[in-house]
């Protein structure tokens, strides 16, 4: 078992690193757009986002996913950690989304519109990223502020007499 574990952590880190590599170069990628490019250089660009982002990106994307969340069953890794990390990687896969939003609008506008502003997406895919990394580095220990009553059990039957059978 360790050997799949072992396996399947690898393919995950790999399809991480792609993943992340991608989500940093496609916004740079899309800001080689401009307005009132020849053809030819706007068929160059426009076609190497499209197959990076369909061909490359988007596959990294769902086997770090798979993967991930293979390793999250195997391990048995339900711990407060682990849920902050999978609400970054929610934000990470909208990132993803948002950014296929923008390769199809470029694709659709044909060299008739200006592309988004990058800084923004660059900020939001490296700070996603670092703070995913530091998450899975760190392990924070997170104290879970909730009352002793709600923590421990009572020994008691619920408050509710029948269940409703429907």
């Amino acid at each position: 078992m360790t050997l799949v574990i072992t396996i399947i952590k690898g393919l995950h880190i790999a399809a991480i690193l792609l993943w992340a590599a991608g989500l940093i170069a496609l916004p740079l990628l899309l800001a080689q757009h401009r307005r009132g490019h020849d053809q030819a250089a706007y068929q160059r660009v426009r076609r190497f986002s499209h197959y990076g982002y369909t061909h490359l990106l988007t596959p990294a994307a769902v086997v770090a996913v798979a993967a991930g969340t293979a390793l999250l069953f195997l391990r048995e890794a339900f711990v407060p950690w682990m849920f902050a990390k999978l609400v970054l990687v929610g934000a990470l896969v909208a990132l993803h989304a948002w950014i296929g939003n923008l390769v199809v609008r470029m694709g659709e506008h044909a060299n008739r519109r200006q592309p988004s502003p990058i800084l923004p997406l660059l900020f939001l895919a490296i700070a996603l990223c670092v703070g995913i990394f530091v998450i899975v580095l760190t392990k924070p220990d997170y104290a879970l502020a909730f009352p002793e009553w709600i923590m421990s059990p009572r020994d008691r039957q619920l408050p509710v007499e029948e269940v409703p059978i429907w």
